[in-house]
């Protein structure tokens, strides 16, 4: 990367400050610049550091108005962390690609193979499995028999997807992810011992979908376990068999979402939030961290938190209160001894 001022201003369609020749070929946090990178600055709460930072350039919105002199160069834009995650996108994609299968694979002969693959150290690629154009399959993955995996698809180290699992084009799978294990499915018999019931279902995951390292995803009882095109998961979540998650959902990370839960479009659920099973969320819907959801959630675009869970603005103004009842408890014991002191 070594770019110039205006080269990143037209490339973001946004307008230059300062000196248009300024170049970078690096990358930095505004808090920690140095001369020949480039940061970004969007949150308010980080624009004391504009006027300190060593940085060569800085891509800011085009509506900031600085209070004091700024010795880097800005680019201003409609929105800086969009552009600032546009230009990252556009590094990575320059980023040399391993290319070529390593001799230390297992491909199975029967495997569909597409075109400028690569295939790294001890990854298994096991019978009938379908792999797609520009596929990345790095050291020790274990790829299932019958998978089908779509072009451009870059799976980490270590990733386990079980048989007849789909993934999309696209797609990035992070380490240790573990895709297509059996669901949670067991029923009690009369000899009160719990029989296993076989899950003989599939995962079907769709386009540009990002899965985080160590997430597991279940395969479906029956039918198939979904996520939906453009879901990003975080990482160490748990999604229960025959879950469906609508498309652009995001999840963060410590999530457990349990068996045929249906989640709905463009929804947000906050780090460590539980959702029992069998039950609906609606488009748009927004789940603070820690959050415990017993039952559906009907209305599109609400906002909760809690556990149990109840409307957002609500839960505040509760928390003010129960987070003051010892206090409001021993104001009523000293409310109670005056009482029986002036009575007696």
């Amino acid at each position: 990367m070594n770019y110039t001022a205006a080269i990143i201003a037209d490339f973001l369609k946004g307008t230059v400050e300062g000196n248009p020749e300024a170049g970078v070929s690096d990358v930095s946090r505004i808090e920690e610049g140095r001369p020949g990178t480039l940061s970004f600055l969007a949150n308010p709460k980080y624009e004391k550091y504009i006027y300190e930072t060593q940085s060569t350039i800085v891509i800011v919105n085009e509506d900031f108005k600085p209070s004091e002199s700024i010795s880097a160069t800005l680019v201003r834009v409609k929105n800086a962390y969009e552009s600032f995650a546009a230009l990252l996108h556009l590094y990575e994609q320059n980023k040399p690609k391993k290319s070529g299968i390593s001799k230390m694979a297992s491909v199975d002969e029967s495997a569909s193979l597409g075109k400028n693959l690569y295939i790294g150290d001890f990854t298994v690629v096991s019978e009938r499995t379908r792999i797609g154009d520009g596929v990345q399959l790095y050291p020790q993955v274990y790829i299932g028999d019958n998978v089908s995996i779509g072009e451009g698809t870059i799976i980490h180290p270590g990733v386990k997807i079980y048989e007849g699992s789909e993934i999309g084009a696209h797609c990035v799978i992070h380490a240790g992810a573990i895709i297509g294990g059996d669901g949670f499915g067991f029923a009690p018999n009369q000899e009160n011992n719990y029989q296993k019931v076989p899950q003989v279902g599939k995962v079907i995951i769709e386009d540009h979908v990002e899965v985080g390292a160590n997430t597991t995803i279940d395969r479906a009882t029956l039918g198939a376990t979904i996520l939906r095109k453009g879901v990003k998961l975080d990482n160490l979540i748990m999604i229960g068999h025959n879950v469906e998650v609508g498309e652009n959902t995001v999840i963060a990370a410590q999530t457990g979402v349990s068996g045929s839960t249906k989640i709905g479009k463009r929804c947000m659920f906050g780090g460590q939030v539980g959702l029992i099973g069998h039950i609906t969320i609606a488009d748009g819907v927004k789940i603070a961290a820690q959050s415990g959801i017993p039952k559906s959630i009907k209305e599109e675009g609400a906002v909760v938190q809690g556990a149990p869970a109840f409307e957002y603005g609500p839960y505040q103004r509760s928390y003010v209160l129960f987070k003051n009842l010892p206090k409001l408890r021993n104001q009523i014991l000293e409310l109670e001894r005056k009482v029986s002191d002036l009575t007696q």
